[in-house]
């Protein structure tokens, strides 16, 4: 008997009307990216300012893009494998396998065009929006900024619909076991994305700020400091490219989900119905992005950006309801090709019904993940003006009160949207496959909006960037610096609210996959012809998966818990290591280049540019095989089970550290501006140097180990999809068959007791005397930040600089 057998499937017919809707849904995501189009040629028609400030915006364009270009070379490798190991994967044919495995391609694909749109047109962006601060005001500066996140916006669910769409075209009835390749493609580029990213990005924002705020007392972004290059191309690379491939995985594995259970929920229209609503996310985004529009009586521009979001949540919920009563019929029992234990307890229901109300559960919970985040982050609101007034005694308490509502802030947040998860299960009734339906439905629902939630992240990053060229450039004035730094602020909060909503469609997300899980451990069950089936399937726990008095289950529980702990240590070690080397660094261009605080001398950027290149890269490694092989080895060793145990204890731990993580660390930063802005001392006083700190420490938070977890719960989630009946196959049989199981789970056991010991060995900071080590200068295959033709990287030798050194000596 075969280790691993392939068995028939049922094909779900899908022809005629249906098949037309389908063909309407791509055509739709492809207009979305004609809307990108339109939104980038506005975004790019504006001024770019003066000839300094342009300088400054190329050498962070050359960065940006050779870092990019080197990650995906780096990833490319990952891919590769990944590609072959799916095919080994079972599947009902070989037609599915390598569909499986050529989506998981295209899914990865579409996640790095997302991510590097998003930063290409943000470094271009920047400077745009720092030049109408100056030239035209606020409501043009942030309406340039806004836009530049319409594009990134336009471009995720485009991409992400046309990918669900074609897999559907062409496998119809067989597209959910294709899909899981698609949104594994998807959520594992995205999960490396954030994570090298993260450390890139923040390890240059704390070297800068501790170096050059704290230690030389010199403004943030000021050109003497050689980590300022590094820092700006970070927000890029990190808060752009990373956050918006982690948001186009979100809308793709929620489309999977959707569609898995939507066919046996819904039958032929259960993989219509969830492409129709995201379909109407386009129009309904257009709408919110077009409808950010500054007006005179707004407070700040969080007021024009909460009036977009809640105007396309409104036209959504309108929209859906007209698509469920004009589509769906009244009763379950009237939906075609139906899965028979569906029709037994829910044959009465009226599918519309349960769609509409799935969909408007979801999108409340992204309404109120925006009030509440927005409570707790933003700088007129008591947690961050209480956060400010701890600064006057130091940042010891800075630090306690940042820790007290991000621990709080993420008890409401996690109620929240465990009570959306439970309110849209109820929908279903005494039927398990509909609840779990309405389950997805009401992530698909939360994406909606997800164009203009893309807008939101966006925003902060360039205001960021925009706010650093008018720094280092000293050509903005007063007014106009006033601007970009109540854009900044705004922003701070905007990626705050973008990072709660992405973990809860990672919660709804890993919901509906865990029913697709059991669902396909039953298939497997079913398919494996054995006289001891009863007894096995009694052992191996595929009845009882969440049963925590079974000591394995209770065991992957904890494992499942423990390694978003670990996930998380990992991240922000990283960014520690990372950020030591440029603190050593950036004091010793201060200590041995003559004239930098004078003005007179030149920093070399392009050195501090490579420190956090070759340290991201490298560092990237660890997190993403812990999350690809932990529950590999999990389900080998453990069994089923335990496996499915092991993914509630993820999603439980990860939805309180994630939510944490951000709002902690978004309350730091704006307690930060708070003072800045000249409250309790205002800049350069005492109260500034304790919000510094705590800044410092939210930004690993904040930027690399919180938003991370969100593409963790979903990469793990679809490796335990894909390999359930591979561990259900290799539990029952023969000898040889417990033997390959064993041996897999040994590998993926070693894989990730390397990983780690390798992460460990390396000291947590690099000290003056071995600052060329392996986190310096020169360490790696190359010590230059590869890329294209004439991309940026260190000084090879003497007075040799390459094109971004060369240009970054302008400013």
């Amino acid at each position: 008997m075969p280790l691993i057998a392939d068995s028939g499937s049922t094909v779900i017919p899908l022809a005629g009307g249906n098949l037309a809707w389908i063909f309407v849904v791509a055509v739709i995501a492809l207009g979305a990216l004609g809307v990108a189009g339109i939104l980038a040629k506005e975004v790019l028609a504006a001024s770019e300012g003066t000839e300094n400030m342009k300088r400054i915006a190329a050498a962070v364009q050359e960065g940006a893009s050779a870092y990019l270009a080197r990650q995906f070379r780096t990833l490319a490798i990952f891919a590769a494998v990944a590609f072959f190991l799916l095919l080994a994967l079972p599947a009902d044919d070989w037609s599915q396998r390598i569909g499986r495995s050529v989506f998981f391609l295209v899914g990865a694909a579409f996640s790095a065009t997302t991510g590097y749109v998003g930063m290409w047109l943000a470094v271009r962006a920047n400077v745009r929006v720092a030049a109408a601060a100056n030239e035209s005001g606020s409501p043009r500066a942030m309406r340039i900024a806004f836009r530049t996140g319409g594009v990134v916006g336009m471009f995720t669910v485009g991409l992400g619909l046309f990918g669900a769409a074609l897999v559907v075209l062409i496998y119809k009835g067989n597209a959910p076991n294709v899909l899981e390749g698609f949104g594994f493609g998807a959520a594992m580029l995205a999960m490396f994305m954030r994570v090298g990213g993260g450390i890139f990005t923040k390890a240059a924002d704390v070297g800068a700020d501790l170096v050059g705020k704290i230690e030389q007392n010199i403004p943030e972004d000021d050109p003497r400091n050689a980590a300022t290059i590094a820092d700006n191309v970070g927000d890029n690379v990190g808060d752009c490219a990373g956050m918006a491939a982690d948001l186009f995985e979100s809308y793709a594995v929620m489309l999977v989900a959707a569609l898995i259970l939507g066919k046996l929920a819904f039958g032929t229209q259960g993989l219509v119905f969830p492409l129709l609503v995201p379909a109407l996310g386009v129009i309904t985004a257009v709408i919110g992005i077009f409808a950010v529009s500054p007006r005179t009586g707004d407070k700040n521009a969080m007021a024009a950006i909460n009036r977009g979001f809640f105007i396309s949540a409104v036209v959504a919920v309108v929209l859906v309801a007209i698509a469920a009563f004009t589509y769906l019929p009244s009763k379950i029992s009237s939906l075609d090709h139906v899965d028979p234990s569906v029709l037994a307890d829910a044959a009465t229901k009226d599918p519309r019904l349960i769609a509409l109300g799935a969909v408007v559960i979801g999108i409340v919970v992204a309404a109120v993940i925006q009030v509440l985040t927005g409570y707790f982050t933003e700088t007129t609101r008591r947690p961050v003006q209480d956060i400010g007034k701890t600064s006057l005694t130091g940042p010891a308490t800075v630090v306690l009160a940042g820790i007290g509502i991000g621990l709080e802030s993420a008890v409401y947040s996690a109620l929240l949207i465990g009570g959306g998860v439970f309110l849209a299960y109820l929908l279903g009734g005494a039927s398990l496959t509909l609840s779990l339906f309405a389950v997805a439905m009401a992530g698909t629902g939360l994406l909606t909006t997800v164009g203009v939630i893309v807008a939101m992240d966006t925003f902060g990053p360039v205001s960021d960037n925009a706010q650093g060229i008018a720094e280092m450039s000293g050509d903005v004035g007063e007014e106009g610096a006033k601007v970009l730094t109540s854009l900044d602020a705004v922003g701070n909060t905007t990626k705050a609210i973008t990072k709660g909503i992405a973990i809860a469609t990672a919660v709804l997300a890993a919901t509906a996959l865990f029913g697709s899980f059991t669902q396909k451990i039953t298939e497997t069950v079913g398919k494996v012809h054995s006289p001891k089936l009863g007894s096995v399937e009694q052992s191996l726990q595929f009845n009882g998966v969440l049963n925590v008095g079974d000591p394995r289950n209770l065991f992957g529980l904890i494992i499942g818990a423990a390694v978003v702990f670990l996930f998380s240590a990992l991240a922000i070690n990283a960014v520690s290591r990372a950020a030591g080397a440029v603190v050593y660094e950036v004091r010793r261009q201060f200590r041995e280049i003559p004239g930098i605080m004078e003005g007179t001398g030149r920093p070399e950027y392009g050195r501090v540019v490579d420190i956090v290149t070759t340290d991201s890269l490298r560092e990237l490694v660890t997190p993403g095989l812990l999350a690809v092989m932990a529950p590999i080895a999990v389900g080998f060793t453990l069994g089923v089970g335990a496996l499915g145990s092991y993914l509630a204890g993820t999603i439980g731990a990860g939805v309180l550290m994630a939510v944490f993580l951000s709002n902690s660390g978004g309350a730091w930063d704006n307690a930060k501006k708070l003072v800045e802005d000249g409250n309790f001392g205002g800049k350069g006083s005492e109260a500034h140097t304790a919000t510094i700190v705590g800044d410092t420490i939210g930004d690993p938070f904040k930027d690399t180990a919180g938003p991370a977890i969100n593409p963790l719960i979903k990469v793990m989630n679809l490796v335990s999809l894909l390999i359930a009946p591979a561990v259900v196959q290799l539990s029952i049989g023969t000898s040889a068959n417990a033997g390959v199981r064993a041996l897999i789970a040994i590998v993926a056991l070693l894989i990730i007791v390397a990983a780690v010991w390798n992460s460990k060995r390396k000291s947590i900071a690099v000290s003056d005397s071995n600052s060329d080590s392996s986190s310096a200068v020169g360490s790696g295959p190359s010590a230059a930040v590869e890329g294209p033709a004439g991309a940026p990287g260190a000084p090879r030798s003497g007075d040799e600089d390459t094109s971004m050194e060369a240009s970054a000596q302008s400013i």
